[in-house]
């Protein structure tokens, strides 16, 4: 603003005041702007967490399912193809034979279709229980990378029970103890995280059912027909210990 007084011209500036109030509101729209920048990041990693935990839940039971959806019994070499089930309060454990497909977790390792899995509930780093799985070859030990660096289903589990109806009753029970034989169906419930470190409510409960092949692989059924295995001569010669397509008793089941 000027001022004209005669021949003299002066010019005004802002106080100190006027340049204080008009930091204070640039600081003011700084931070409504870092605000709703944090607001929408957070709620981002919020969803992307809550999507992945879905995620891997979703994958755990899944897993479970199908490895059960595809687990076997064969008659022949029957001691290989054991079904075994122990449950230690709220923590089960599961060990089977399955054939599996190229999609199945870990399945670019193996090349063996035919594979033993063994499901537990171990220590993790942090001190927390989660659900490992192990796989090997039905005539090999769980090598060193499986023993070491099993892979992880999920984190954090409060709860893993496996239930099998029982064969003489048909009520469900958490023991199996025929272990050359799949029980017809199997009942899932998996338990995840806590609601906050003061609750024992589970932040997520799984529940899930897997029906089984329950009737084994008879030994006719592996005989080559051609080799003279099928029918009563072929269970006739595996019951003198011979094996018809390697000529040594005790050879590898045929699949």
């Amino acid at each position: 603003m000027k001022i004209c007084a005669g021949k003299q011209t002066l010019a005004r500036a802002f106080t100190l005041l006027e340049l204080m109030v008009a930091l204070a509101l640039l600081a003011f729209i700084v931070i409504a702007i870092y605000s709703t920048w944090y607001s929408i990041m957070k709620g981002s990693k919020v969803a992307l967490d809550a999507a992945a935990a879905a995620q891997r839940s979703r994958i755990t039971m899944r897993t479970l399912q199908d490895s059960l959806a595809c687990a076997c019994i064969y008659n022949q070499n029957i001691r290989y193809y054991t079904f075994l089930a122990d449950s230690d309060g709220d923590f089960a454990s599961l060990s089977f034979v399955a054939r599996l497909p190229k999609s199945f977790p870990h399945g670019g390792k193996f090349d063996q279709e035919m594979r033993r899995l063994t499901f537990t509930v171990e220590e993790g780093p942090d001190s927390q229980k989660q659900l490992v799985l192990r796989q090997n070859p039905i005539l090999m030990e769980v090598d060193v990378d499986e023993q070491n660096y099993p892979l992880v289903l999920a984190r954090n589990i409060k709860k893993f029970i496996v239930r099998y109806p029982d064969p003489k009753t048909g009520e469900w029970v958490q023991e199996w103890t025929a272990t050359n034989q799949l029980p017809s169906k199997v009942e899932i419930v998996v338990q995840l995280g806590a609601l906050d470190q003061f609750s024992t409510k589970p932040q997520e409960a799984l529940f899930g059912e897997a029906i089984l092949a329950a009737q084994p692989v008879r030994v006719e059924w592996q005989m080559p027909l051609g080799a003279g295995g099928g029918g009563q001569q072929g269970t006739n010669n595996f019951n003198r210990g011979q094996n018809n397509f390697t000529g040594q008793p005790g050879g590898i089941p045929r699949r």
